[in-house]
């Protein structure tokens, strides 16, 4: 049985009701993959048309998938595509052998739903460095084709779980021309989180019509904002994708970089984003962390995700300490531009230290209380110029030792 994890302190009340997007269905299946009692495989099938877009995980080790999926990026939309992901086996560090077992698959996804093989994506998640059973999955596509739902979102978010504590959804619509564009997004993560590129495993879908090198533009803008700007644990997976798919069944035709569509992808974006942050592996505190005045936006997120890996500041959060000498520290190791005598850090609304000293005014009590806040901001500004930036993180406790020490058995 797949082991049962606490839910998170920090997850929503419930999944969100999202909406249905034309030209999407959706079915789930156990195959035993690697967990036995749940469901651990997802189909969605995309329309004729469907354009879609990806990044992916920079990291040097990527699995089968990743590589098969970055191969396929552009691909011809007039014809319908799939996607398949599975969890429970990551299918990374496994050569020639996984590769011919992730074909298998998305082959055996085409010839199911009779699509060209060029079109069905594939995602695996899980252990890294055991080859991927296919044959668990094979032999489930036919139930899987006879399944599929468009009503099936939140069982496809459920199916791609790995130690997440709770499926991931989120949405947003509006209206144009007397017809509503939607929005809809699952993702999956919860460790091994400090992405380059997007994080762990993403799939949004929308029935706006969009070109897919439009698509892909934004898709591609926009990943630094979100997946790029949050952090549990500074470590990037072999495996993290990101799709974006529009069907063009609302018959709304977006251009290229459209305003109105590009503030909702990003609200979907975001809201995913901070979701996989909530459920880092045993956390109890969302960390919200500004940085400005820093010589460029660049050296404030340096500054920024500096603070946000350290495992110092981290457990100081999870002891609810504040430990402001920290964050001084982060500041000074990361290697982007600072002045010790022009730094300022606030937690909250709590001035601790201003120009490269602790503020007169300071409390420690002040600091104390707002550390025992679920959700937590900290500021600081480096006093040298106009940048800035912003990432999330989750403190750091026993938990997600708990969580990893074991993960394999």
């Amino acid at each position: 049985m797949a082991k049962t994890l606490k839910r998170s302190p920090l997850a929503p009340a419930g999944f969100p009701a999202l909406p249905v997007i034309g030209g999407v269905a959706f079915a789930t299946v156990a195959a035993g993959v690697r967990y036995a009692g749940r469901s651990d495989v997802m189909l969605a099938r995309l329309a004729p048309g469907t354009a879609v877009a990806g990044v992916f995980t920079q990291s040097a080790t990527r699995s089968a998938a990743v590589l098969d999926c970055q191969a396929k990026i552009g691909s011809d939309a007039t014809e319908g595509a799939a996607i398949i992901v599975n969890a429970g086996n990551a299918n990374a560090f496994t050569g020639t052998n996984g590769t011919a077992a992730a074909r298998r698959v998305t082959q055996g996804v085409a010839d199911a739903l009779n699509l060209p093989e060029a079109r069905v994506f594939s995602a695996s998640t899980g252990v890294i460095g055991e080859v991927l059973p296919d044959e668990r999955i094979t032999s489930k596509l036919s139930d899987l084709a006879a399944s599929l739902d468009e009503t099936g979102i939140e069982a496809a978010a459920q199916a791609i779980t790995t130690t997440d504590t709770f499926p991931k959804g989120a949405s947003a619509s509006f209206k144009r021309d007397g017809k509503t564009v939607n929005i809809a997004g699952i993702a999956k993560g919860s460790g091994m989180i400090a992405p380059d590129m997007a994080t762990m495993l993403v799939y949004i879908f929308t029935d706006a019509a969009i070109a897919q090198p439009a698509l892909q533009a934004m898709l591609s803008d926009l990943t630094g904002p979100t997946f790029n700007s949050i952090t549990v644990d500074s470590d990037t997976s072999t495996s993290d994708t990101l799709l974006l798919a529009a069907t063009g069944a609302s018959g709304v035709a977006i251009g290229d970089n459209d305003a109105e569509f590009r503030s909702a992808l990003h609200s979907v974006m975001l809201d995913l984003a901070h979701q996989v942050v909530r459920d880092g592996e045993g956390a109890t505190k969302f960390v919200e962390i500004t940085v400005t005045g820093a010589a460029s936006d660049a050296d404030a997120k340096t500054h920024a995700l500096s603070i946000a890996n350290s495992p110092l500041v981290k457990t100081a959060i999870a002891g609810e300490d504040p430990n402001w000498g920290r964050i001084v520290m982060a500041v000074g190791k990361s290697g982007a531009a600072a002045d010790r005598d022009r730094l300022s850090i606030r937690f909250g609304d709590v001035l601790v230290a201003e120009k490269g000293w602790v503020a007169p005014g300071y409390r420690e009590e002040d600091a104390a209380d707002l550390m025992k806040r679920d959700e937590i901001v900290i500021s600081v500004d480096v006093g040298l110029g106009a940048g800035a930036a912003t990432v999330w993180t989750c403190d750091l406790t026993h938990g997600y030792i708990d969580i990893n020490a074991d993960y394999r058995s």
